[in-house]
């Protein structure tokens, strides 16, 4: 077990690695409780070096043997690995160690799933496999030979040679240890090939357990479409001979971007029509191009060290959207996206765990793996897009990758390439990297025979450690639309750099609508005073069907704040604008699923704390119940035509036409269901050809309190299939009664089919619990400890997921003292655990210490 209390890195003591490598070779003879690991590594003194201390990382790991030349040496172990006498001159080490991958229950470094091994090495899981500087700096060519009796034995690179229980692979490429890869066991593969824009054939294949071949086409599918994608947009061809990806069930993450052999979670890429939903397909076709694409933004050029995380993840999570975008809906994308961030990136910036896109320090890696340094860093690299243009975009990341291939690079290095690409100074915009928190943007207008100003402030709260923030450069997307609903000046970029700044606009014949922050040009929080017929209209007319949607929401979380508080609560105008968008058949179906889609509970908690006042979680779950009811009574007269008009009657295609369609189906599915009783959705479950109708008739059974029959036969129907399981344990959970949330959870745990060793089934209990906020928020705290009490049984099993899943109480400070004085409680129970690991200890540390 990790020590509790170690000391915080700091990026100012960052300092070139005393030694680097020029060639790994590895050799694994593998046996599930005794695998023995073979490294012969040749080191040389790095020139750039402010000392000559020869360390090596190791957790873990029984010394068998080591030398350095041929020689035999003893190593001395110290604070994370050992040290050794080394020459100031090139040499050969070589060890031998042994290590446990059956009794790794963590998930890092090399372990089992199911009898099949695989490993996981991002941020620091190369140390559990052998002694080696464990940091993204230090790259080299890697040559693997895996020996044992497994039918399939996978690595990084191209497969160079294979005998009678044994196969070589060699990397060319120069990579760090934490993109190192090694999967063996029983497994098929899906295989295909692609042509690069230079004519290089590629091998292609997806590797699965016997029995799961059926659901890999679309995963191939989608792995082809980000190849070509990639080529066309970024000009980046693949290079090595074959492209691998293995599905493995037990994973802390979603994938892993190892170089040439991608190791996915089981969720993130097995998928049929029968077992998967819409949601689930649209999420692999994202996640395989995100890990595709890192091949480049990631793998060929990687990081320096872990504070220029965001330099991979954001840049690649930004580009995993433009591809999403160009393969569906845009607006509908662009909408999913921003709800997603401020579901969890902005939730974060406004709490305890807030911090920059680029740390000042850490504790443990691990937690830094987060919605500022993904979801906030893609944002941040499309704010610098919109501001050099497509062109200057372009020209700058064609300089990116001719001038850092093969390098581990900063953030810094990542924004001069754009001031030397575009001659733009960039030295404001390095604000949004190093300050954290979201900014809020307050909005004032004047209005003078036929001058209409804009007035922004930008202000940003205090956030842990960072008290004062200074003005940062943010885009703002303007369109104004005229009284008739006309628009009377497309959409211009104005561009804040100042703390108060005003933009004119002149010669316009009447008071305009503005319609700001179109597309969601920044990550900011717009503060601007409206009326509800001005969001009715927005919602009816605006050509930006961001903004168009954003309308829809403000006037919804209008309604909600109204009805809990006791004020006006404009539920007419919201109705109204509501049926109007219905009724727009020019619209796209998926947007208008999403228009129709209620802000979450959570958001109402939010937004009801940032105007000051304290969020009842039984009275929003109340109101947002009253409101659901009147939606469905209000739009009654138009649920038949319009869920008619939803019917897809062609094969089921996982296309955005059609995906569209299903989406809207449900969302009016949902209302009728209050008005029927879920005759509906009973008549729907049972004529249900594909998941995406099973799953949302039997949500809506749930909601009616008719889900017994149906939930019993979908059990005994889906029981052999792992991730369709996942769906039935987080449904119940997602839609059980406040009062009924925490026994619905110690019921499930209880169900054979249980298992906390397993992230993704922990997740689709406890993750589905904090996602019921008046369920977890009971005021008894009975959620809370339940929480807790397996927060402390998994963490010996499994820091990161623990770590992770303790974030549930980062919004404590919220609520109530009664309930804040409950979940402290909890808390200091979690902190006095003995032996707790450094990941939960340091997240529930940070969540306990907010002020």
């Amino acid at each position: 077990m990790k020590d509790a209390s170690p000391q915080p890195i700091y990026l100012s003591d960052y300092t070139p690695p005393e030694y680097l490598v020029d060639q790994v070779e590895l050799t694994f003879r593998l046996a599930p409780s005794a695998t023995r690991v073979i490294s012969k590594i040749r080191f040389r003194p790095n020139p750039e070096a402010v000392s000559k201390r020869f360390f090596l990382h190791g957790e873990g790991l029984a010394t068998i043997s080591s030398t350095i030349d041929g020689a035999p040496v003893t190593p001395r172990e110290v604070e994370g690995g050992i040290e050794v006498d080394a020459p100031d001159a090139p040499f050969t080490w070589e060890a031998e160690v042994e290590i446990d991958p059956k009794a790794n229950t963590a998930l890092e470094g090399l372990y089992m799933s199911n009898g099949m091994y695989c490993t996981q090495c991002e941020a620091e899981g190369f140390r559990k496999i052998t002694w080696y500087p464990d940091r993204p700096d230090v790259m080299a060519p890697f040559t693997v030979r895996i020996e044992g009796d497994e039918p399939v034995m996978l690595s990084n690179g191209n497969p160079t040679a294979s005998g009678d229980g044994w196969r070589e692979w060699t990397d060319p490429w120069p990579k760090p240890a934490y993109l190192f890869a090694l999967v063996a066991g029983d497994l098929v593969a899906r295989e295909d090939s692609f042509t690069t824009m230079s004519g290089k054939h590629v091998d292609l294949r997806l590797w699965v357990r016997p029995g799961d071949e059926g659901k890999t086409a679309f995963g191939m599918e989608a792995l082809k479409k980000s190849m070509k994608w990639d080529e066309e947009v970024y000009g980046r061809e693949y290079d090595l001979d074959i492209f691998q990806i293995v599905a493995v069930s037990d994973f802390n993450m979603g994938a892993m971007e190892n170089k040439g052999l991608n190791i996915f979670n089981t969720s993130a890429v097995l998928c049929s029509p029968e077992t998967s939903t819409d949601a689930n397909f649209e999420r692999i076709e994202a996640i395989i191009a995100h890990e595709y694409f890192h091949n480049w933004t990631g793998n060929r050029i990687t990081c320096r060290d872990w504070f220029q995380l965001s330099l991979k993840e954001g840049l690649t999570v930004f580009r995993d959207q433009q591809f999403s975008a160009d393969m569906r809906s845009p607006s509908v994308c662009r909408i999913s996206d921003v709800l997603s961030l401020r579901g969890r990136q902005f939730r974060e910036d406004n709490g305890p765990l807030a911090h920059q896109v680029q740390p000042d320090s850490f504790v443990e890696i691990n937690n830094f793996y987060t919605a500022t340094i993904y979801e906030k860093g893609a944002e941040v690299i499309r704010m610098l897009k919109t501001l050099v243009g497509d062109d200057g975009y372009r020209k700058a990341l064609d300089l990116y990758f001719e001038r850092h291939d093969g390098q581990a690079c900063t953030i810094d290095d990542w924004l001069k390439v754009f001031e030397d690409a575009t001659g733009r100074d960039l030295s404001q915009f390095r604000r949004w990297y190093k300050q954290a928190g979201t900014p809020r943007l307050k909005v004032t207008e004047t209005w003078d025979d036929g001058t209409y100003q804009l007035t922004f402030t930008q202000t940003t709260p205090p956030t842990p450690g960072q008290a004062v923030k200074e003005p940062q450069v943010i885009p703002i997307a303007v369109g104004l639309l005229g009284p008739n609903g006309d628009e009377v000046r497309e959409t211009q970029v104005l561009e804040m750099t100042e703390g108060t700044q005003t933009f004119t606009f002149e010669g316009l014949s009447a008071r305009p609508v503005p319609s700001i922050l179109r597309g969601f040009s920044a990550p900011v929080i717009v503060e601007r005073e409206t009326t509800p017929d001005e969001r009715a209209f927005l919602l009816a007319h605006d050509t930006d069907e961001f903004n168009r949607w954003e309308a829809g929401r403000s006037l919804a979380k209008e309604v909600l704040t109204g009805m809990i508080t006791g004020g006006d609560a404009p539920q007419a105008a919201y109705l109204d604008a509501l049926a109007t968008m219905l009724r727009d058949d020019s619209a796209d179906p998926a947007f208008r699923a999403l228009a129709l889609q209620m802000p979450g509970e959570d958001d109402i908690a939010q937004t009801l704390f940032d105007a000051g006042m304290t969020p009842d979680p039984d009275a929003i779950h109340e109101a947002c119940e009253t409101l659901k009811q009147a939606r469905a009574e209000y739009l009654q007269d138009l649920l038949p035509r319009l869920s008619a008009d939803m019917t897809v009657s062609e094969p089921f295609e996982p296309n955005a036409e059609q995906a569209g369609k299903r989406a809207l189906g449900l969302q009016l599915l949902k209302l009728a269901t209050r008005l029927d009783g879920g005759k509906a959705a009973q008549a729907q479950y049972e004529a249900a050809d594909n998941m995406t109708h099973s799953l949302g008739a039997l949500a809506c059974l749930l909601d009616a309190g008719k889900a017994d029959a149906a939930l019993a036969e979908f059990r005994e129907r889906w029981k052999n299939d792992a991730l369709v399981m996942d769906k039935w344990f987080m449904l119940q959970v997602s839609h059980a009664a406040p009062a009924e949330a925490a026994a619905t959870v110690e019921r499930l745990t209880k169900d054979p089919a249980f298992t906390m060793k397993n992230p993704n089934r922990f997740r689709s209990v406890f993750g589905a619990f904090a996602g019921n906020p008046a369920g977890f928020h009971q005021k008894d705290g009975s959620g809370y400890a339940l929480l807790a009490d397996w927060l402390i049984r998994l963490d010996p099993i499994n820091p990161q997921i623990t770590a992770r899943m303790s974030g549930a109480f980062e919004t404590w400070k919220r609520y109530d003292a009664d309930r804040q004085d409950l979940i402290a409680g909890e808390l200091d129970r979690i902190l006095a655990t003995p032996g707790l690991s450094r990941d939960t200890a340091e997240m529930v540390g940070r969540i306990r210490g907010a002020e």
